[in-house]
Parts: C-alpha cells; structure tokens; sequence
C-alpha cells in the first residue's frame, strides 16, 4: 500500500527552547516523516529581543537527536558557528525537494522569496524570514507558504509553522497545532496527489497483470 510523507516545516526558531520543544511534540504525536527547517534556528538575532527560554546547546542537541529525519537551510542569522553544533548541514541557500512529484522549493526568504524564485521550477514556495503567515496561490500557479516565526510572530499572528499533510493539504497551524489555514494542492501533471496515487496503483496492478499472463520464453 502506497504512504505519502508527512513533512513539518518550521522557520525562525531564534534559539528558543520551550517553542521548539512544543513543535517536536506535535511533530512525534503525529507521526510526520521528515521535519523541513528553512533558518534562524539558534541565535536570536540582533534586532529581536531575548526569547523565551533560550537555549542553543539545547535547541542542537534535540535537533540533532532527528538528524537523520531533517532537511535545513541557512537563515541570515544562521553561520559556521551553528554549524559546529548541529550533525545536519544548515549553510545552503535553498533546497529542492521532491515530494511525491511535488517540487517544493525551501528557502529562508532574505534571497530567495516569491520576487526572488529561481528558475527551477517549483509547485509550492516555502519561506520564513518575515515572520508573518501566509498561505495563497502565486500568479504564476505556484502555491506560497510563509511558515510565520514559532518565536517572533509579527502582524498580530500567533506563533505557527506549517505541515505538508498526506491529504494532500498545506496548513499553517498555530502552536498548539490547530489549523489556521490551508491549501490544496496538486501535482506537476495537474492531478489531485489522491489521484495520481489511484493511478500509480492501478498501473502497478495492470503491470503485475501482464507480469502474470507472460510465458518464460517472453520473459
């Protein structure tokens, strides 16, 4: 039986401890495959204040005990010294990563954001770096995710990341984990991921079919 991946995608968490750990339990009580960090993790940042419970050592050794389930990329505060901490790279710019034929394009969004999108092609933008919330179509068909802060939220907005859920929605939930909003979203060939998983299903069992009806010579 096909399983799609679970992805939690956090951003800016600015060295704050008590956030994060309410993010791991949300993401372990769920069970999401892969967690997606797009920067700003251990250092807090000049222009913000001292978050709640800071604690880089901390922050590093619970990140690193998922090492092997997380995808990162550098923020404008991240720098060689965080990466001394923490056994997953963070220094790239931006990530592409394909899920189920979705290409979802990670980047913090101090270089890379929605005015700034490399020509690689991508279905859904995901960044952080503002710290406000936001999930809507682009208009160029590409679906756009601003995680918000779990630490700093700006505009008002609660503290909120986001989830690439296996119904095939994005959604910005608060730190609780309650949904605030969401989006559905299809694959590159413009079908509903439900499906083009049907259709992937359907094409193994006609393929195992003809497997079964071969002689050994045919073979």
């Amino acid at each position: 039986m096909y399983s799609f991946m679970k992805y939690l995608v956090v951003s800016d968490i600015h060295g704050s401890l008590p956030r994060l750990e309410k993010v791991l339990s949300f993401f372990e009580r769920n069970d999401y495959d892969m967690l997606l960090i797009l920067g700003d993790i251990l250092n807090y940042g000049p222009r913000n204040g001292i978050p709640e419970g800071i604690d880089a050592p901390g922050i590093a050794e619970r990140l690193n005990a998922f090492a092997e389930r997380i995808v990162a990329v550098r923020g404008n505060c991240d720098s060689e010294v965080d990466q001394m901490l923490l056994t997953f790279p963070i220094m790239s710019d931006y990530c592409i990563l394909v899920a189920d034929g979705t290409r979802v394009f990670l980047t913090h969004g101090h270089k890379y954001n929605e005015e700034n999108l490399l020509p690689k092609g991508a279905d859904i933008l995901f960044y952080g770096h503002t710290h406000l919330m936001k999930l809507e179509m682009g208009s160029n068909g590409v679906l756009v995710c601003n995680t918000g802060s779990i630490t700093f939220p700006k505009g008002g907005n609660p503290p909120t990341f986001a989830t690439i859920d296996e119904d095939s929605f994005v959604r910005i939930r608060d730190i609780e984990g309650n949904i605030l909003k969401e989006k559905h979203f299809t694959n590159p060939q413009g079908l509903v991921l439900d499906d083009a998983r049907s259709l992937r299903e359907k094409t193994s069992s006609n393929l195992d079919s003809v497997s079964d009806t071969l002689t050994p010579m045919s073979r």
